[in-house]
């Protein structure tokens, strides 16, 4: 191959053209991609983490509420009751089923369900209550039992002593602040 060629293979318009030199090309370092990748993992990771330890939240049951006492629950129910002074029938049902529930709960003396007499019957085989608290419980019950079955209508005055001898009785009777303490675990 000759001049001839050489002159054949030259770019148009004669002249042999030189371009300006290029700017350096940045070449990444390879450190910085490992470090991007690190850093996608890592919050992967976290996502991951966040994910099972929310699904685990959501699976435990909620903490259960802290139990009130028997006498606590009684002595609210009995402070609530004061709001039917006007209905002397809902008010008496109201006071007494809050006693007989707080036996029940405190004893573990199955009240509600059974009729006064029958309550008080079992009750005097036992030795829950002292005679003097019996006999308390008695009078106050048999005063319920006319309001609820002879149709008696108390008055305000009757009403609230009914309400009070309740909340004496689970005073007398409720556990005392030492037994509570050895009772917790």
């Amino acid at each position: 191959m000759g001049i001839l060629a050489i002159i054949a293979k030259a770019p148009p318009g004669g002249t042999n053209d030189i371009r300006a030199i290029r700017p350096p090309v940045q070449i990444p370092s390879g450190w910085l991609w490992l470090f991007w990748l690190l850093l996608a993992l890592a919050l992967a990771a976290l996502a991951w983490w966040y994910w099972n330890y929310r699904k685990r939240q959501q699976a435990l049951p909620p903490p259960p509420p802290p139990k009130i006492p028997a006498h606590v629950r009684a002595l609210r129910r009995l402070e609530v009751a004061l709001g039917l002074l006007d209905q002397p029938d809902a008010f008496v049902v109201s006071v007494s089923s809050a006693l007989r529930e707080y036996l029940e709960e405190r004893f573990e003396f199955r009240a509600p369900e059974r009729t006064s007499e029958e309550f008080l019957n079992e009750l005097r085989g036992t030795n829950l209550l002292d005679e003097v608290q019996k006999q308390g419980l008695a009078d106050f019950l048999a005063r319920c039992d006319l309001v609820k079955f002879a149709r008696f209508d108390p008055g305000v005055a009757e009403l609230r002593q009914l309400q009070q001898a309740a909340v004496d009785f689970v005073g007398q009777t409720q556990p005392r602040p030492e037994l509570q303490e050895e009772v917790k675990p």
